[in-house]
């Protein structure tokens, strides 16, 4: 639980000197992390300890409430030495708005315990979702499933899913808050980056389950923040785009920032192949590939934390009832999405410079850059990181005209139902 009488500011400078202070554990827990297919539970309790899984939590509940900005640096800096734990506190954070959005008493059932570990992870919030939902008296019949890609569950008390449910102006998505000992974790994360994740599939213990009314929210009306949760915090009025994207493309930076720093700790005393140089940090073509990589890093960097610092500016004037315009808020989320998938490309092939330049060792296992090569192209094909399909929507609106319009976790007009 976080000192309520300390700012912001120091919250996050504890958190982050504490995450630098395990980093060396982190990556070197790595390997046995790819091999289980999740991090381990002892890993787990390492990161609580940093109060990494507490930044996108309530201060009313005794958690850090760090702004977006300062989030997007906890997020960058766990990334930096495992990109695995990195997505897991990702994942923590950007799925904390959900129950702050469904009311009070989901609230308090997700943040009021003591729990070690992320608070509530989310699956299949999505139309093409297989999980069903029927509003009967007093709450919801959930049946179908698998859940996909339920990253966090491994280790959250509850898990919300998305359930597609049939209203009188066609179907609609509802959030569906779920209790551990109702789901069975399937044996599933067989990938190729982010092993450690544990993103697993979960189905249902048993055919359907009864939900309480209250646990069941339109998704709608959580992205919209139309009930009043009882937050304070200007946070819980920012946009969830902003929110979640600017802490993706954060992990992107911090994998591609950790493989730089291991490519200039690897070639002390390294030659390099089919030519006379026999330190590879005194050779020219060494340092013109370093500030390309560079380059590529630091766009990345400056454009997310112009997306968080926008994030931040766009809760407060909400808070404040002064809520940004409509179509200023339609084209911010399309560049968050756009700009995002442009820093996960940027990191991707940073790296990708970096492997290509650390000889042929730099494959196996026990290396990590290899292993930051493809946790950061594994973000590239993440759903919601269409790049050539963002960049026509963002187009279309620079263009001014309307972009595609569809249902889903990237839809501009956010969560509009389809008939």
């Amino acid at each position: 639980m976080m000192d309520p009488t300390t700012t912001t500011a120091e919250r996050l400078g504890t958190i982050l000197e504490k995450v630098r202070a395990i980093g060396p554990s982190l990556r070197e827990c790595a390997p046995e992390a790819e091999r289980a297919a999740r991090l381990s539970d002892a890993t787990i309790a390492d990161l609580d300890a940093t109060a990494a899984f507490t930044i996108a939590s309530p201060a009313e509940f005794g958690g850090a409430e760090l702004s977006v900005r300062q989030q997007l640096d906890v997020v960058t800096e766990v990334s930096k030495w495992d990109g695995s734990c990195g997505w897991v506190v990702w994942a923590g954070a950007l799925t904390d708005w959900i129950p702050a959005g469904s009311g009070p008493r989901v609230l308090e059932e997700v943040f009021g315990p003591e729990w070690v570990g992320p608070r509530v992870a989310g699956s299949s919030h999505f139309p093409a979702s297989r999980g069903r939902a029927k509003q009967v008296q007093g709450g919801w019949i959930i049946t179908g499933g698998p859940w996909t890609f339920a990253t966090a569950s491994l280790w959250a008390p509850f898990t919300n899913l998305g359930c597609i449910a049939e209203g009188a102006d066609g179907p609609y998505l509802v959030g569906v808050q779920v209790p551990r000992d109702e789901l069975t974790f399937l044996d599933d994360w067989h990938v190729a980056g982010m092993r450690g994740t544990g993103s697993v599939s979960v189905t249902l213990k048993g055919e359907e389950l009864f939900v309480p009314d209250y646990r069941g929210v339109d998704f709608r009306k959580i992205t919209s923040g139309a009930i009043d949760s009882g937050l304070a915090g200007s946070l819980w009025k920012a946009p969830s785009l902003g929110w979640s994207f600017s802490l993706m493309a954060g992990m992107s930076i911090g994998i591609a920032q950790g493989a730089l720093e291991r490519f200039l700790e690897r070639p002390a005393g390294r030659p390099i192949r089919g030519t006379t140089y026999k330190n590879q940090l005194e050779a020219p073509l060494t340092h013109l590939m370093l500030a390309e990589v560079h380059s590529k890093i630091q766009s990345a960097t400056l454009m997310t934390r112009a997306n968080a610092d926008e994030t931040d500016r766009l809760g407060e004037l909400a808070a404040a009832g002064t809520p940004a315009d409509p179509g200023y808020m339609q084209l911010f989320r399309a560049r968050v999405l756009v700009e995002t998938a442009y820093a996960a490309k940027w990191c991707a092939e940073a790296i990708e410079l970096l492997q290509r330049n650390s000889g042929s060792t730099a494959i196996m296992d026990f290396e990590p850059i290899q292993r930051s090569w493809r946790d950061a192209r594994i973000i590239t094909l993440h759903g919601a990181l269409n790049l050539e399909a963002l960049s026509e929507n963002y187009g279309r609106l620079m263009a001014g005209i309307r972009p595609h319009q569809f249902a889903g976790i990237t839809t501009l007009d956010r969560f509009s139902p389809v008939p």
